[in-house]
């Protein structure tokens, strides 16, 4: 396996909070050094303040920040100061990939903006997260994304409020997208030497992760409703069951092999000629019919016992758990990167890229 790829690659982060930071720590995490420039009239990156109600409240950083923060030579530099500006100068001088989410005014008024940092280096790769556009000075949070682009509207129960993810989902999906161009613009620099000026909207990022949903609207002029956790072009798929031992189950049934599958192994096979149920067309339409029948044969079974004979059967059904059940888990545990830190604790936190090349 290839350990470190860009050993030799230098970034400077000025951004904050999470889309940024995880392209940071996505590097970091691969080799590269990381210099992440943090203001001290704002005591930092502001996620160093969101401490969970357990946490210390006078430790320096918080588990959130500890999340995408990992391994980054950390300098906290006044940049409307000329001497902290001089030393970020200095460090640009010497990098490949500068990571921003500066609003346009403030770029242009720290002269951080993409032509000021492209006079320091010819051969720059200036890579910047925003809410709506490089061109809007409008800020924006993942929670706001979440509402404007659709995806609360779609997400919570049929006849509860709209529900914001429990992660900042948008947040990581516009870091993936910075990666991706950052990679691409690496490539091209080889290619020809220059400066390469990569943006990313946060708004945009939500809008190309709709996939199907947004495919229903726009082919069928479906506007997706809340359904739970189901999906609303397969069934029996995102559907819960409660087995006998009180495990919730989740069924992600994609075929009409699989189907019949699982009804066999619940003593179902009354039910495989049942013309409600022949097809996923029919079982979508029938949905309700059929979630009756499998709760009530799935509240009958031992829930582990049910999970053994549908992996037999190469059945896509899982048990929800929770994060203490998650960890304790072997592939879980192996993807924990721990750092010590400087007041001698041990910080954790998930690695960011997973992928493995030979």
């Amino acid at each position: 396996m290839i350990n470190n790829p860009f050993s030799d690659l230098v970034v400077i982060e000025l951004a904050s909070v999470l889309a940024g930071p995880a392209v940071g720590m996505f590097f970091s995490e691969l080799g590269a050094k990381v210099i992440k420039v943090e203001n001290p009239k704002t005591k930092g990156d502001m996620t160093r303040s969101w401490k969970h109600p357990q946490e210390d409240p006078k430790a320096k950083t918080s588990a959130y920040y500890h999340a995408i923060n990992w391994n980054k030579e950390s300098r906290f530099l006044d940049l409307s100061q000329k001497t902290d500006y001089e030393s970020l100068k200095s460090l640009i001088k010497t990098a490949d990939i500068l990571i921003s989410n500066y609003l346009p005014q403030s770029a242009d008024k720290l002269k951080v903006n993409f032509q000021a940092i492209k006079d320091i280096n010819p051969s720059i790769i200036y890579a910047s997260v925003s809410a709506y556009g490089i061109q809007s000075q409008k800020p924006g949070f993942d929670a706001l994304m979440q509402a404007e682009t659709g995806w609360m509207h779609m997400n919570g129960s049929p006849n509860g409020p709209p529900i914001k993810m429990p992660v900042a989902l948008i947040d990581i999906l516009a870091g993936h997208q910075l990666k991706q161009g950052i990679l691409t613009a690496l490539i091209l620099r080889f290619r020809e030497p220059r400066a390469y000026q990569v943006s990313v909207s946060l708004y945009d990022a939500a809008l190309s992760a709709l996939a199907n949903q947004a495919s229903n609207y726009l082919n069928l002029d479906v506007i997706p409703q809340r359904k739970g956790s189901q999906h609303p072009n397969i069934a029996p798929y995102g559907d819960l069951y409660l087995t006998k031992d009180n495990y919730y189950l989740i069924s992600a049934i994609g075929t009409d092999k699989q189907f019949k599958d699982l009804l066999n192994i619940l003593q179902l096979s009354t039910y495989l000629n049942d013309l409600r149920f022949m097809d996923n067309t029919s079982r979508v339409k029938n949905r309700t019919a059929l979630n009756d029948i499998l709760k009530a044969s799935f509240k009958k079974i031992n829930g582990h016992e049910l999970l053994l004979k549908a992996e037999e059967k190469s059945i896509p059904i899982g048990r929800i758990n929770n994060l203490k059940e998650v960890f304790e888990s072997q592939q879980a545990q192996a993807l924990i990167l721990k750092q010590l830190e400087k007041d001698g604790s041990i910080s954790r936190r998930v690695k960011t890229n997973i992928f493995k090349i030979n």
